[in-house]
């Protein structure tokens, strides 16, 4: 039988790192029962070794108040691991062996990883092993996860030779407390189904989710709550700090025994370079022009030089299809549905893979060299000061990838009001299945403006703020906002076998998305746009009176106001449903057989629209799981789809006032498969009028920042992100 490893650690300790070390491609994601946060498994074998890997979720501790510490404990104690590897981060020694003091009461063999000692060696400290190893009584395993170091032994101590530890002993008045603890449930038939010293722990806690599942009788609750109360009138202290005070006791006695630290300045290398990536004043501007720089090169310049490539390839393996089904003696229709159509439609999608990838690559570094963590940071001094809570920017900056996990994310969020305006506001943030779409307009309409792409990260993450300030005055969202902690991993090189993993990840993703998804809304696309209502096939001249185009025209005159109320632009809106993707095929398969016009207000107000308007339908599918209702699930894309209506009307109104005399750009055929083509100037960007309206704009913004900074004066806000 395949043994089974649980990876546990603190977050940033590596364990994910040495999670995609261990499994290489060998791994597959789902959702943990019952709840919909992922979970990672993968295969292990090499040498004749094989085993099963989980990745549980990054926790301090394994006390069950957040779902992940209840996802990582229950896992443990109802799944029962062959083995679990503890991670623990030897730069950081006091805080993760918090962690290590409750793996050890859990009675399963485990083998400490002291991961980053590297970094230790570095900063010139030093760790005794044996005497860490000896205090433990279990086996420790200098490992760098990043440069694959030790791993090797790790894995063989794992498999060939763990055992069952030994936990840390408490004072002796705390250990004679907990012995009482245990006696008082010495009769009970459960009793051995839980680690005996684990369960005197919990029993003394008065761990909530243990009691819910032993249910003790009334006498044995009486006998418990009189041992608890005399040890908490005897300390002055609750039962929980009072265990919670015994592990750093016990914490100080083992790195007494075993850590020798350096004599050095007291700012490291990150703390100088926090200095100015989380100053007060740079640290806003250093983020926007940090994304601009990512999508500058990733859409605009060697991003852009790929579309050729890859529209060359496509066309070139769609006129080989189309001279083979031609040969074959295949029918108009079966052309037009496979080269217009199919190759149209999803091919339109296709041609942004490589920026993509590119974009992916960046964000995979920011991540990985810990910059992402700083942001989060940053933004939870503004996100409190408009009634948000600072854990609401974690599933923000998962959204940049995909809604979906962004959503399931924000189960972190304990206060339930912060939860459901997270749900509601994080779609706001543009996802990969967006980027298409801005791709589209940006090099077909916004040719010179670099600054186009990034402002929409800018805008959405102005809607989430104005929404804070908006639904946080109502009955729903009333309530104090919940306290932010958050560790700042030291800066690292990102490592580029995890860099091309998470690429390939995302990737695979998006090509089986648009050879699923987008493929089959691409052939229904083309069945609506080619049929009429009586079913009959129509030329391309006849798309006017398609089953398309005349639900276009029901919908149309509701987008007339946004600028785009023609049937093509309304259909495309309409589609975008399915797929944030699908707006793309939409436009490439109408636009093989009519004219799409825009002008550069109305092609930012259709971007404003997609933007802020319902998510995708596996985005509304997690909302409604979070949200736990229909009502919810409605509220929240009533108000996505509102905020979006309102705004991109905004733009064009006052976009059509300011610039009237914006030039038509015709997206047609060339202009939609060849992605550049003869455009009209855009005499928007030669308007210096935009240039004086966005710097009113940034100068606003300047000083409503400057405003709340001095507000805030020098001192934490109450409750706001606090560095570890």
């Amino acid at each position: 039988m395949t043994m089974k490893v649980a990876l546990v650690g603190n977050p940033n300790s590596g364990k994910t790192t040495l999670f995609n070390t261990l499994t290489g491609s060998k791994q597959y994601v789902g959702n943990w029962p019952g709840v919909t946060v992922e979970k990672k498994e993968g295969q292990f074998k090499s040498n004749n070794r094989e085993a099963t890997i989980v990745d549980l979720p990054g926790v301090y501790s394994l006390s069950p108040y957040s779902l992940e510490e209840v996802i990582a404990r229950d896992y443990i104690i109802n799944e029962k691991p062959d083995v679990i590897i503890n991670i623990v981060d030897a730069s950081n020694l006091e805080r993760n062996l918090y962690l290590t003091t409750q793996v050890l009461e859990l009675g399963v063999p485990t083998v400490i990883a002291l991961n980053m000692m590297d970094v230790v060696a570095r900063r010139g400290d030093r760790i005794d092993m044996a005497a860490l190893q000896k205090s433990l009584g279990c086996p420790v395993v200098a490992i760098s996860a990043v440069k694959e170091h030790g791993v090797d032994k790790l894995i063989d101590m794992a498999l060939l030779s763990a055992k069952k530890p030994l936990p840390r002993t408490f004072s002796s008045n705390t250990e004679l407390v907990l012995s009482g603890v245990l006696d008082a449930v010495k009769d009970e038939p459960w009793l051995g189904c839980y680690e005996p010293r684990w369960l005197s722990v919990k029993l003394f806690e008065g761990d909530e989710d243990l009691l819910k599942r032993i249910q003790l009788s009334d006498a044995i609750k009486r006998k418990i709550d009189g041992i608890v109360k005399a040890m908490e009138a005897a300390n002055d202290d609750d039962a929980q700090s009072i265990i919670t005070n015994e592990r750093y006791d016990c914490v100080a006695a083992l790195l007494g025994q075993a850590y020798i630290k350096k004599e050095r300045p007291k700012l490291t290398a990150s703390d100088k370079i926090d200095k100015v990536l989380t100053n007060r004043w740079l640290a806003l501007p250093i983020f926007f022009f940090i994304m601009w720089g990512v999508y500058f090169v990733s859409i605009q310049t060697v991003g852009g030089w790929t579309i050729g490539w890859v529209e060359e390839l496509i066309g070139w393996v769609s006129g080989g299809v189309g001279t083979l089904l031609t040969s074959w003696g295949a029918s108009d229709w079966v052309l037009s549905l496979v080269i217009d159509g199919i190759f149209g439609g999803v091919g339109a999608v296709l041609v942004f893979v490589p920026q993509l990838m590119i974009l992916y690559l960046f964000i995979s570094i920011l991540e990985d060299c810990g910059y992402m963590s700083r942001v989060a940071f940053i933004m939870d001094r503004i996100f409190r000061r408009f009634g948000l809570s600072g854990k609401s920017f974690i599933p923000m900056l998962i959204g940049t990838g995909c809604s979906v996990p962004a959503v399931m994310a924000s189960r972190t969020i304990e206060n339930e009001s912060d939860r459901k305006m997270t749900i509601m506001l994080t779609p706001f943030i543009p996802c990969g299945a967006k980027l298409p779409l801005f791709a589209m307009f940006v090099g077909l309409v916004f040719k010179d403006a670099s600054w186009v792409g990034p402002s929409m990260y800018l805008v959405g993450i102005l809607m989430v703020i104005l929404s804070g300030l908006i639904l946080k005055r109502t009955k729903l969202f009333k309530g104090n906002t919940t306290p932010f902690v958050m560790e700042l991993p030291e800066y690292k090189m990102p490592r580029p076998k995890g860099l091309l993993l998470h690429i390939w990840e995302k990737g695979k993703s998006f090509v089986i998305k648009a050879g699923t998804i987008i493929f089959l809304a691409s052939a229904v696309l083309w069945v609506l746009q080619s049929f009429s209502l009586s079913f009959e096939y129509l030329t391309p001249e006849q798309i006017d009176q398609s089953i398309l185009a005349g639900i276009g025209h029901i919908l149309a005159p509701l987008f007339a106001p946004l600028g785009f109320g023609n049937w093509m632009s309304a259909v495309a809106s309409l589609t975008g449903i399915v797929a944030k993707e699908i707006v793309v095929s939409t436009f490439a398969i109408v636009s093989a057989n009519t004219v799409v016009t825009f002008t550069a207000v109305t092609a930012y107000a259709f971007m404003m629209f997609t933007l802020l308007a319902a998510p995708c339908m596996a985005a509304i599918g997690a909302i409604r799981r979070e949200m736990g209702s229909w009502k919810w699930t409605f509220i929240a894309i009533g108000y996505q789809t509102g905020l979006a209506y309102v705004m991109a009307m905004l733009v064009n109104t006052a976009g059509g006032f300011l610039f009237p005399n914006a030039k038509a750009i015709q997206l047609g055929s060339d202009a939609a498969t060849a992605g550049e083509g003869a455009l009209a100037s855009v005499s928007l960007l030669d308007n210096p009028m935009i240039y004086i309206l966005g710097a009113v704009l940034l100068a606003v913004a300047v000083t409503s920042l400057v405003s709340l900074i001095k507000r805030s004066g020098n001192k934490p806000l109450p409750g706001s992100a606090t560095k570890l």
